[in-house]
């Protein structure tokens, strides 16, 4: 019976591809919500102090059942370590641990609004696989390209180098904004990226000039990375599924997948060899 009860408490908890797993996270989405809003309401000086009980018995009330529910998800998987060494695992831990310790520490309860990290398991809630395939795609992309994006960082730095110390030697002598080459190099900087702060301007024309010419620059540097990253990004298209490994607890795996691609465990027991 124990063995049973493990089993569908697993099923419940960690697995979004049934009925009763899909119903569970999103109750689970719904109290992780109405719990941040306490939170944000409880920072509103006029609510905490019109409302300062009812919001705290609210929050102890959410704080028990995240800690109920982290005791499953001990209880239940085979590895309890493993999960509570997990990314979400020990996001799950810091949803409950600041409450205690607000205990202990005043406005320690603040930190809670942290439980917003655990939004992230929406991407399995509603079997959105594209989405879930699409942000490993990416990530896949994103690492491989990552020499080029390296090499595309160094010179975009050196080129903010070389055009700030460029502007202090031409606007230094008379303009107390490029009075040294680092705040030259920060008005280079907000310049390239195009945020244009506007606290640091040139006055001569040979510095506008150079500016202008560094605005121009600015657009075609913001397209660079993204190309570098789409090109890869073609490349790399995948359509896993929500299925969670009962081992490891890794997610993303392909459709027709029997074992875990990262530690070999059998993903689905009903799928024979």
């Amino acid at each position: 019976m124990p063995e049973r009860l493990k089993t569908e408490l697993y099923e419940t908890i960690f697995e979004a591809e049934t009925p009763r797993g899909k119903t569970f996270d999103v109750v689970l989405l719904l109290v992780i919500v109405a719990s941040v809003g306490v939170i944000m309401l409880d920072s509103i000086e006029e609510l905490r102090t019109n409302y300062g009980p009812t919001l705290l018995g609210l929050e102890w009330a959410f704080t028990g059942l995240f800690t109920v529910e982290y005791l499953l998800r001990l209880y239940c998987v085979r590895h309890p370590l493993r999960y509570a060494l997990s990314f979400f695992g020990i996001v799950d831990l810091l949803a409950i641990l600041p409450t205690y310790l607000g205990l202990l520490f005043g406005g320690a309860q603040s930190l809670v609004v942290i439980r917003a990290l655990r939004l992230l398991r929406i991407f399995r809630i509603f079997k959105l696989a594209r989405f879930l395939g699409e942000a490993d795609t990416l990530a896949r992309a994103m690492k491989g390209s990552m020499h080029k994006l390296v090499v595309f960082l160094v010179t975009v730095v050196t080129t903010v180098l070389i055009i700030g110390t460029a502007m202090y030697l031409i606007e230094g002598a008379e303009n107390e904004d490029f009075a040294s080459i680092p705040q030259s190099v920060y008005w280079a900087i907000v310049t390239v990226t195009t945020v244009g702060y506007g606290d640091i301007t040139p006055d001569s024309a040979a510095g506008m000039a150079l500016a202008a010419m560094l605005m121009i620059m600015g657009f075609a540097i913001i397209a660079v990375p993204t190309g570098i990253v789409t090109a890869e990004f073609v490349h790399r298209r995948s359509r896993p599924t929500t299925e969670v490994c009962p081992e490891c607890l890794a997610e993303g795996h392909d459709a027709d997948a029997v074992h875990c691609k990262h530690c070999g465990a059998k993903i689905n027991p009903e799928i024979g060899d």
